[in-house]
């Protein structure tokens, strides 16, 4: 069996930057023996062949280009759980499946990036995580060195660029924004995305597919935008942002919105607070009824549901492809927690909002 050590050492070298100098210092061994197993002229002595592993952070077999397949199949594996632990609000749950992940393959990037996202979650307050201040101090200095690390190092630019955001907004979130703004900056404009660049280079057989992802890319960031100028405009002009919302939702989905999302009951629910700072409480309760509708339609969702549309095609969504940081149902958490919204006190005692709290029971 032919092995592919050198081709595998200069990769790995390359990859972290490392000149052959500075690795045979680290190995002790000559710069020309290093040359030598990078042109495959000969393999490192077997006594050394622990050591470059370890350095690297990889087996000796893998090191030696043996059981790949096996590799990728248990990195699968890691990887399904934890989307499948994310997905209920399992956090403490998938740091021990990234950390087992990690400490199998060492220097697995979507492992490490796994971590690194668990971690962050771990500090959201968003979610019904007891302790998740404790958690951003604690989990500070690994975040910022697996982001650190990962950007370095990771040759995959989808995991890097992610690592970059997380990074960013992470040391936002513990007060160092200079720092977090500084590693924004780094980031390519969305006008100069691989995504509206790369059109001009597929096939016509590509350009389809590629397109209706693009779509949706550019739904989901114009989605988001919206989101953050609902919360920094008048209750008045809020309201006229949800209904820009549902009528972009209705547009892209062929005006057939999917009953089944999180993003519906949310919506919904935010109308009917604003339509309370209005002074429109019968129209919240009116929004309240449909966010509880969709909270319950969502907690049933069955586990893939199919949806069909001109702009996005046909796409496939699965119930483990939800992220949270709350272990709760979504009924739970609109009746326990957004009900409990002090702009909702003026009809909290009335016959309609405790129906409301009645069907979310």
């Amino acid at each position: 069996m032919k092995l592919n050590i050198g081709d595998t050492i200069k990769r790995l070298r390359k990859e972290r930057e490392i000149t052959q100098e500075e690795f045979s210092e680290v190995l002790g061994v000559s710069c020309q023996s290093v040359s030598r197993w990078e042109n495959n002229t000969c393999y490192p002595d077997i006594e050394l062949i622990p050591t470059i592993a370890a350095f690297f952070g990889i087996s000796t077999d893998k090191l030696m280009g043996v059981d790949e397949a096996a590799e990728k199949e248990a990195v699968d594996r890691y990887l399904k759980d934890f989307q499948a632990a994310i997905s209920v609000g399992k956090i403490d749950e998938c740091i021990q499946i990234a950390r087992a992940g990690v400490a199998e393959f060492p220097n697995n990037y979507a492992l490490l990036n796994k971590l690194m996202y668990a971690l962050f979650v771990a500090g959201d307050d968003t979610g019904n995580i007891p302790n998740w201040k404790e958690n951003m101090e604690k989990y500070d200095a690994e975040i910022v060195a697996l982001g650190e690390r990962i950007i370095k190092y990771c040759p995959d630019a989808e995991i890097r660029f992610e690592a970059i955001e997380r990074l960013a907004f992470h040391h936002c979130e513990m007060g160092r924004k200079t720092i977090g703004r500084t590693i924004c900056e780094t980031l390519p404009s969305i006008y100069n995305c691989r995504e509206g660049v790369i059109w001009w280079a597929l096939s016509e057989e590509e350009k389809l597919p590629h397109t209706r992802r693009y779509i949706s890319s550019a739904y989901g960031i114009l989605s988001h935008a919206l989101y953050r100028l609902l919360h920094l405009v008048s209750a008045e002009e809020a309201i006229e942002v949800i209904d820009k919302m549902d009528a972009l939702d209705r547009l892209v989905y062929d005006g057939d919105i999917p009953d089944f999302s999180w993003h519906k009951a949310r919506m919904a629910f935010h109308r009917a607070e604003y339509c309370m700072k209005s002074g429109r409480s019968d129209e919240a309760i009116e929004q309240l009824n449909i966010s509880a509708d969709m909270a319950i339609a969502f907690d049933n969702r069955p586990d893939e549901i199919k949806t069909e549309s001109l702009l996005l095609g046909e796409k496939i969504h699965k119930k483990t492809d939800f992220d949270t940081a709350d272990s709760r149902t979504l009924c739970e958490i609109l009746r326990d927690t957004w009900l409990g919204e002090k702009v909702f006190d003026p009809i909290r005692d009335t016959a309609q909002f405790k129906a409301i709290l009645g069907k979310l029971k």
